[in-house]
């Protein structure tokens, strides 16, 4: 055996031969199985595709640079699941282009802020985050109640999102401005909204019914975030374990 070990390790051509067939093997075993597979992300009930205004909510979070400081990635760490809850999963980012996956944090992570806070408290704190977490160094956002939201091109953003695998059907394209104007309108039609949009927030998030504002937006997005998935029936202990 120790002869037939030392004629490959003195012969470099045959060393080299033999590496490449073993990575090769290697290779084709971890890439081959995915080819029979449709998705390597396991879907989850609950997940769904952002309602019109919580998708406007996320384009001004990723427009302002929200995702410099805060991350939505709990990790399934003891330290994380005791402080922020289940771990994050694949899929509840599979409708997230780009997704606002990482572990670089300076405020804490905003996976599961949804519905922790009310929406008072966030507008509150957007406008001068001292106010409610007095050690904060997060900038102010009080310009987010003076910017206003007509949802002209909403339907087209949606559009968008189906080209690269969202799937909003064309009855959710064709009340896209509707249903962003009902969900931040305390007398809206949220029972339409509701049926193709479980779980949304509604009401006047900003607390100025008279406007739709980015606030609202935004507010929205964040009383959504790790909201969809039910984890109610997951213990604890089984995730530290």
């Amino acid at each position: 055996m120790w002869k037939k070990h030392e004629k490959i390790e003195t012969n470099v051509v045959l060393m080299a031969v033999l590496t490449l067939i073993t990575v090769s093997i290697g290779g084709l075993v971890e890439i081959v199985p995915l080819f029979t597979i449709e998705t390597t992300i396991e879907e989850v009930d609950g997940v769904r595709p952002y309602t019109p205004l919580e998708l406007e909510g996320r384009n001004i979070y990723i427009r302002e640079g929200c995702y410099n400081c805060h991350s939505q990635m709990v990790r399934p760490f003891r330290d994380e699941v005791e402080r922020y809850g289940h771990y994050s999963l694949a899929a509840e980012s599979m409708y997230d282009h780009p997704f606002q996956w990482g572990s670089k944090r300076t405020g804490p992570d905003l996976a599961r802020v949804g519905g922790k806070y009310s929406d008072e408290w966030h507008v509150a704190h957007l406008i001068k985050p001292q106010d409610v977490v007095p050690e904060s160094i997060m900038p102010p956002y009080p310009h987010l109640l003076a910017r206003s939201i007509d949802g002209t091109y909403i339907a087209d953003h949606l559009k968008a999102n189906v080209a690269v695998g969202v799937p909003y059907s064309a009855e959710m394209i064709e009340s896209a401005r509707d249903d962003l104007v009902a969900q931040a309108d305390p007398d809206g039609d949220h029972d339409a909204l509701l049926a193709r949009y479980p779980k949304a927030a509604v009401g006047d998030f900003d607390g100025d019914p008279s406007k739709l504002s980015e606030m609202d937006a935004l507010v929205a997005y964040l009383q959504i975030l790790g909201r969809m998935v039910d984890f109610t029936d997951i213990q604890t202990e089984d995730i530290l374990q």
